[in-house]
């Protein structure tokens, strides 16, 4: 599927739709609209967050398609959540707590969990 432009091919600004047209009954709309919150995502962008919504946010299960660590996914979601405007509405995570659950759901061993504390939770841990 072709995305719609999302800035001018001529100067990159931002473009705005203002027609819309079927060829199958010759219906032209003209006004001006926005793009979908997901128009502006990359196509990789799109492949992650759909394989995050088949896996039904299971991390455990994105690992296993992608081959990927939980931190890495986590990592990336958070980049997913920032680029769609989400991320500043919400609170920032608190990361002891997450990893903490994180090795209750098995997700993540406890000797991963105090290296990845010890070191200050920097950077992306690779489960």
């Amino acid at each position: 599927m072709r995305k719609i432009l999302e800035c001018c091919p001529t100067c990159q600004g931002r473009i705005e739709v203002t027609e819309l047209h079927c060829p199958s009954c010759e219906t032209t709309v003209r006004g001006r609209y926005e793009g979908c919150t997901f128009c502006q995502l990359s196509p990789e962008d799109i492949r992650f967050v759909a394989l995050f919504v088949a896996s039904r946010g299971n991390v455990k299960e994105m690992e296993r398609e992608t081959g990927l660590g939980y931190w890495t996914i986590r990592g990336r979601l958070g980049e997913v959540i920032d680029r769609l405007g989400l991320g500043a509405a919400a609170p920032p995570p608190d990361r002891q707590r997450d990893v903490l659950e994180a090795v209750a759901r098995g997700e993540l061993t406890a000797a991963d969990a105090e290296r990845w504390l010890a070191e200050g939770g920097s950077g992306s841990r690779e489960g």
